[in-house]
C-alpha cells in the first residue's frame, strides 16, 4: 500500500473515533494527517502552511494537548520556532492567541468566519499555539481526575513533554532557534517551563530544544508585588475610593493571585463594584455590552480581555461561536473522541480547582538570568488587572543593575511606550495597550516581537531620524 493510501485509510479510521495510536507513524505521515487545508469562512489564499492536532504527553492517563502550529509566511526553514502561551489559569491559546491577538486567522463578528491577521507574528516566525492544560480549550484528559488537579508543577511537565514528542514529529524543528512568549497568567507558564528545558537540556545533552529566551506580557510574577500595583494603578486611575485602597493593601498585599481568601475576595469585589461597568483589561476602551457586571466579577481573573478588530469588545463571543462549529473541529482534528464537549475560551472548572501556585516566580527568573537567556517583559499600560505598576515593582525586586536607562521608543515617529535595559533582563511598555497588547497595537507587538528575536533595543528618536534620512537619500539617489 503506498503512503498516500496509508495515509487517507489512517484519517478514515480516526473520523470513525477509532483508538489509534499516532506515534507508530512516521513524521512525514503524521505532519500530512495534521494539515490543515482551509478553515471554516476562510475567503483568502494564504501563503504558509499550517497544523493542528494532538499530541499525548501521559500514555497511562491518556492526557493529550491540543496544537496549532501556522509556519513563516516567507522562509520558514530559515525562521525561529515561537511558542505563545495564554493564561487564566485556564484559558486557551487558541481562543486569545490565535484568535485575536497574535495569530494569522481571526474570528469575524459572524462568528462563522476568519480574516486574515496582517500583524500576525508568523510574518517573521514559525508560530506555534498550545492550549494548556488538559481541560484547557480542545486539550483533554481521559482520566476526569486531571481536570480537577491542574496546577504550574504539572503544567510545565507536560509542556515539557508536549515539546519532546513534537519534535519527533516535526523533527526539522529540532535544533532550531527557540523561544516562548505568553501574557497573564503565563507569567508563570513561561518562565516555568524555560526552567524545565534549562533543566532538561544540562540533564540531556544533545536535547532537541534549543531555547534561546522568553518574553511575557502583562504577566503574573510576584503576588505582592503585582498585587500593590494593581491597587495603586486602580486608586491612581481614580476607579477606586480611598478607602478601598486602604483595605486593598490591608487585607490582600500578601494573598495569592489564584486563591485568595475569603476577607480579600470580598474588598475585591467591592473595588469592582467601585469601578463600575468597564473593562479593567483595558480601562479606556468600551466594554462589551453582553457581559453582564455580575459575570465579569465571578471571572475576573480568568477572562483575559476581550477587544477586537476596530475596537470589537466582543471578540471572546465570537469565538465561542466559530470553535463549537462540528466544521471547525473537522478542519482542525479536533475531539475526535470527545464530540459532544462545549469549547470554551476559559475554563472555569481549571481555575477553580488549580493546585499548586507559588507566590513568586522571582526565583526563577534569577535561575534564568544567570543561564544566559535573553528574557523580556512588556506591559500594556492601560490594563488595571496586572499593571505596568505591578511589573515595575516585580522588576524591581531582582534588584539587577541598569545597563540603559529608562527612554521613549518610537513607531513612526510616535512614542509606541518607554523602555529600559538591564543585565539580563529588558522591559518594554506600550502606551496606549491593555491586557492584551497584540490586540489593542498590532504593529507595535510586532515590532517588539522583531527587536526581540534579533536582540536589539527599541528604536530611539535618533533611530527613527536616522532611518528616514537613510530612506530619503536612498530615494533621491544619494
Amino acid at each position: 500500500m503506498s503512503i498516500w493510501n496509508w495515509g487517507f485509510l489512517i484519517f478514515f479510521l480516526i473520523s470513525i473515533n477509532s483508538t489509534l495510536i499516532l506515534s507508530d507513524l512516521d513524521p512525514i505521515t503524521q505532519q500530512k494527517l495534521d494539515q490543515v487545508s482551509n478553515l471554516p469562512g476562510q475567503n483568502f489564499n494564504i501563503d504558509f502552511a499550517h497544523y493542528s492536532g494532538y499530541v499525548t504527553v501521559n500514555e497511562e492517563s491518556g492526557r493529550a494537548l491540543f496544537y496549532w502550529i501556522t509556519e513563516a509566511t516567507e522562509e520558514p526553514a530559515s525562521k525561529p520556532l515561537v511558542l505563545w502561551l495564554n493564561g487564566g489559569p485556564g484559558c486557551s491559546s487558541i481562543a486569545f492567541g490565535m484568535a485575536e491577538e497574535v495569530g494569522p486567522f481571526h474570528v469575524n463578528k459572524d462568528g462563522k468566519s476568519v480574516y486574515l491577521n496582517p500583524y500576525s507574528w508568523n510574518t517573521v516566525a514559525n508560530l506555534l499555539f498550545l492550549d494548556s492544560p488538559v481541560g484547557v480549550g480542545y486539550s483533554y484528559s481521559n482520566t476526569s481526575s486531571d481536570i480537577f488537579s491542574n496546577g504550574d508543577e504539572r503544567t510545565a511537565a507536560d509542556a515539557l513533554q508536549f515539546l519532546l514528542n513534537w519534535l519527533q514529529r516535526f523533527p526539522q524543528y529540532k535544533g532550531r532557534d527557540f523561544y516562548i512568549t505568553g501574557e497573564s497568567y503565563a507569567g508563570h507558564y513561561v518562565p516555568q517551563l524555560s526552567q524545565a528545558i534549562v533543566r532538561y537540556n544540562k540533564a540531556n545533552p544533545g536535547s532537541p530544544i534549543n531555547l534561546k529566551g522568553y518574553m511575557v506580557g502583562n504577566a503574573l510574577t510576584d503576588d505582592y508585588s503585582d498585587h500593590v500595583g494593581v491597587f495603586q494603578f486602580m486608586w491612581a486611575a481614580g476607579m477606586i475610593s480611598d478607602q478601598t485602597y486602604k483595605k486593598l493593601n490591608e487585607l490582600c498585599d500578601k494573598e495569592s493571585f489564584v486563591h485568595p481568601s475569603l476577607e480579600c475576595d470580598r474588598i475585591i469585589d467591592i473595588s469592582y463594584q467601585e469601578m463600575g461597568n468597564i473593562d479593567p483589561y483595558s480601562i479606556f476602551t468600551p466594554p462589551c455590552t453582553a457581559n453582564s457586571v455580575s459575570n465579569r466579577l465571578l471571572r475576573r481573573w480568568h477572562k483575559v480581555g476581550h477587544i477586537g478588530q476596530s475596537y470589537d469588545p466582543c471578540t471572546e463571543q465570537h469565538s465561542t461561536i466559530y470553535f463549537n462549529l462540528p466544521e471547525v473541529h473537522n478542519a482542525l482534528h479536533a475531539y475526535h473522541s470527545n464530540q459532544s464537549r462545549t469549547w470554551e475560551t476559559c475554563s472555569g472548572v481549571v481555575g477553580m480547582y488549580w493546585k499548586d501556585s507559588p507566590t513568586s516566580v522571582l526565583d526563577v527568573y534569577q535561575e534564568l538570568i544567570s543561564s544566559g537567556l535573553r528574557i523580556w517583559m512588556f506591559s500594556g499600560d492601560t490594563d488595571a488587572v496586572i499593571p505596568v505598576t505591578s511589573t515595575r515593582y516585580s522588576i524591581d525586586a531582582l534588584n539587577l543593575t541598569t545597563i540603559r536607562p529608562w527612554r521613549a521608543w518610537y513607531e513612526d515617529g510616535q512614542v509606541g511606550g518607554w523602555t529600559q535595559t538591564y543585565e539580563g533582563l529588558t522591559f518594554v511598555t506600550v502606551r496606549g495597550s491593555g491586557h492584551e497588547v497584540p490586540l489593542h497595537k498590532p504593529k507595535q507587538a510586532l515590532t517588539l516581537l522583531k527587536s526581540f528575536l534579533a536582540g536589539t533595543s527599541m528604536a530611539s528618536f535618533d533611530q527613527v531620524i536616522e532611518s528616514k534620512t537613510s530612506t530619503s537619500q536612498e530615494v533621491n539617489g544619494f
